[in-house]
């Protein structure tokens, strides 16, 4: 089993309207591609003390690197491209690729 994680740092003034439209728009249309079976939001509580923002990982788990693989090509750049644009300047994100072993 594979894990894709978003960790995602979102600027206070937007964290409750992004927080929702995650929940509501975004992660359902991910979920939606077929490329995953389950997900989770966890809220990162360590933080850095320069740090302004609130970071959470959105943990997306599928079968196999082939399911990933296929998510990257056919629907990856316009579901994170939909984001960049309604958060413009309001977030920074990294991406993460975890292999379950145990």
């Amino acid at each position: 089993m594979i894990i894709y994680n978003v960790t995602i740092s979102i600027d206070q003034s937007e964290h409750e309207s992004w927080l929702q439209w995650m929940k509501n728009h975004h992660i359902p249309n991910v979920m939606q591609t077929g490329c995953f079976t389950h997900y989770k939001i966890c809220k990162i509580l360590s933080t850095q003390p320069d740090e302004t923002g609130i970071t959470y990982a959105i943990q997306y788990t599928c079968n196999s690197i082939n399911d990933l693989n296929q998510y990257q090509e056919k629907f990856a750049d316009p579901l994170q491209k939909e984001h960049s644009e309604k958060y413009k300047g309001k977030f920074a994100a990294f991406r993460t690729v975890l292999e379950i072993i145990d």
